[in-house]
């Protein structure tokens, strides 16, 4: 267990890190409101296009297919580029993605669009995870990395709305996507330079044969800890996508209001990240997701059993604020778990699949509710945090002592 800690040290004396740190904040900030505005345009996009809901879906899968392919590989690309071409790689793939989809191009290349920003996204997602991961504090730092995300996720459908409100269509939303991202690629071309160099002479006597991805792939950490995310962040979407539903339809809740309860899950999410930041470091990471697992299903259970809307109210609140530090302190977990080596691939694979937790839950969750009612919606998000505690008993509490072969 000492070995990381000792890299972690020699990470202190790298040139500019507060300035790495706030480009990589700010390069989350990008990630989190592409996300966030996508909702916003989306309308606008099938207006222009006449497309219908079942031909503009097309644009999810695209999307997704380039997260997974670019998941998938991220971590002998890290390996073969270092990780400042990296960074540029993945930088330049989201400008080439927001670019194209910015001309308006015909449809199917709109789709090519898409699916290079997915893969631009895969790549900066776990890339700037995994060099967090290499800081001192790094639990904090990471759940910093992530609530600025969730600050994206907040400004994004605000600016969207306010460009679309001045009629400048919906593609000015992606020229402002790619013009933050060409000051990311500059950024990361002047600040990271020098990173390669750094990184080979650590890691230089850990180098061995063999595909790294496939290496993380054999070990069992990887897969509980993957596990755990695709429910987790299966959870997370599944009840900010339905919640509205859930308490307007089940619950008939007024408008205005019920968006408003939806909108503060999203702000305890965030806010999570943001308090309980430095939480892991006083008290273990360990102990403070087993504490917000507990209370994630004392919020469900308060929104289940109480139908009163400030009470659901405060239970999604404590639901968001509870999963909030759970992402960034799994990530945190996952240099002291595996050979430094695997850190990347472990960390893609994590991604990846808390990608189609992502995806197969909320489709999941709506099918129940299609045929049962939307009242399932929280024994669903229950029985997801039922899956990622025993998950979490299980995950193994040393590291790995030996790298696969």
């Amino acid at each position: 267990m000492q070995k990381p800690a000792e890299k972690q040290e020699k990470t202190v004396s790298m040139p500019l890190p507060r300035a790495q740190i706030a480009l990589a904040f700010f390069a989350f900030i990008i990630v989190g409101a592409n996300d966030g505005a996508f909702g916003v345009v989306l309308p606008s996009i099938q207006d222009h296009y006449h497309a219908d809901k079942a031909t503009i879906g097309l644009l999810f899968l695209a999307s997704t297919v380039g997260y997974l392919f670019g998941s998938f590989n991220n971590g002998p690309l890290l390996e073969k580029l270092g990780r400042h071409r990296f960074l540029m790689l993945g930088t330049l793939a989201l400008l080439i993605g927001t670019g194209t989809i910015s001309f308006m191009p015909p449809f199917p290349f709109l789709l090519v669009g898409y699916l290079i920003l997915g893969v631009g996204i895969s790549l900066l997602d776990p890339g700037l995870n995994a060099y967090i991961t290499s800081l001192p504090r790094s639990t904090a730092l990471l759940n910093y990395l992530h609530a600025f995300y969730g600050v994206g996720a907040w400004l994004g459908p605000l600016l969207a709305s306010a460009l679309l409100s001045q009629r400048l269509g919906w593609n000015g939303v992606y020229i402002t996507w790619w013009s933050l991202g060409l000051l990311a690629l500059i950024g990361f071309g002047w600040l990271f330079r020098n990173l390669n160099e750094r990184q080979g002479s650590e890691e230089g006597e850990e180098q061995a044969t063999g595909n790294v991805l496939w290496m993380a792939l054999r070990l069992r950490v990887v897969w509980l800890a993957a596990l755990f995310l695709l429910f987790y962040v299966g959870a997370e979407v599944s009840l900010g996508n339905w919640s509205f539903s859930f308490l307007t339809e089940e619950r008939h809740g007024d408008l205005l209001l019920s968006g408003g309860i939806v909108s503060g899950y999203w702000f305890g999410l965030t806010l999570g990240r943001v308090v309980l930041a430095h939480a892991g470091e006083r008290i273990g990471n360990r102990r403070l997701i087993e504490l917000c697992l507990g209370g994630v299903a004392l919020g469900l259970a308060l929104v289940w059993f109480v139908p009163f809307q400030p009470i659901s109210a405060a239970g999604l609140l404590l639901v968001g604020f509870c999963l909030g530090p759970i992402f960034p302190s799994v990530i945190a977990l996952m240099p002291g778990l595996v050979p430094s080596r695997l850190v990347p691939s472990a960390i893609g694979f994590l991604a990846s699949m808390s990608a189609v937790g992502g995806s197969l839950c909320p489709w999941l969750a709506g099918n129940l509710a299609e045929h049962l009612g939307l009242w399932t919606l929280l024994p669903f998000a229950i029985v997801l945090t039922g899956c990622m505690l025993c998950l979490w008993l299980a995950l193994p509490h040393k590291a790995a002592q030996e790298m696969p072969q």
